[in-house]
């Protein structure tokens, strides 16, 4: 496994970047031929991987395994209980109650909003046309000292409360690399309504031949986070169905 080579990417990126006029498709075309290509992007099935995130003071391990169908699983250890958070078979999508401790079906708005999603794997920016989303460079900025591009994602409408709701996501760009440093959508409901999510990405590295952060950090706005950090990896993984499957009782 290698760690992105900076000096590398900057000559990659090098036309781009003293370009007069940058554009959307020069900044997607770099940033995809930097991390491993388009065509090694598309033909990736799903993958797995084995993290940690530490928990105030407490490390838990986590596993989590994603597949271009949209089937989902985060599992991680909690005191000796292994807990399920997030997983969709394919019709339902579910998790384990923390206060029960037994697995529940997502509500129905959450369901046909993961199932809108799906197309979007391995990164919605890859296929955005052919899945009706649109992207719009959002001029410039500067995230924790580094110069950015800003991109707007413009995604299908999701459901709040029965409402269609504009489903909209900002990527930072690091303007030397070309790859996302950050990105930022607004929390749509729940306690945290109207406060900016951020997911933070660095420490790239690459896995046979196609580039991921291995380091991904879940905050607010101006609030604390937690971060999650990528221990190994395996691409099309061989995995059995029922891993995902809803417990029935």
């Amino acid at each position: 496994m290698k760690k992105l080579a900076l000096g590398l990417f900057f000559i990659v990126g090098a036309f781009v970047s003293n370009a007069q006029e940058v554009t959307v498709s020069e900044i997607l075309d770099t940033y995809f031929e930097n991390t491993g290509g388009r065509e090694a992007w598309n033909k990736l099935d799903g993958y797995s991987a084995v993290a940690s995130v530490d928990a105030q003071g407490m490390e838990i391990p986590i596993e989590m395994i994603n597949m271009k169908d949209g089937r989902t699983i985060t599992k991680f250890s909690l005191q000796g209980k292994e807990i399920v958070q997030q997983a969709y078979d394919g019709e339902t999508l579910w998790s384990v109650s923390f206060m029960t401790m037994k697995p529940e079906k997502g509500e129905s708005e959450d369901t046909e909003n993961h199932k809108r999603s799906i197309g979007e794997f391995p990164d919605a920016l890859l296929n955005h046309e052919k899945m009706g989303y649109t992207v719009a460079l959002d001029g410039e900025d500067t995230k924790d000292g580094v110069e950015c591009y800003k991109l707007k994602l413009t995604k299908k409408s999701q459901l709040v409360d029965g409402e269609e709701m504009d489903n909209i996501v900002y990527y930072y760009f690091d303007k030397e690399n070309f790859v996302p440093i950050m990105q930022e959508q607004e929390i749509m409901s729940g306690q945290m309504k109207g406060q900016v999510a951020q997911t933070l990405f660095s420490d790239y590295q690459e896995v046979d031949g196609l580039y991921f952060p291995f380091s991904m950090t879940f905050q607010t706005e101006g609030g604390g986070g937690q971060t999650i950090q990528v221990e190994s990896m395996e691409l099309n993984p061989e995995i059995d169905d029922t891993v995902f499957a809803f417990p029935e009782e």
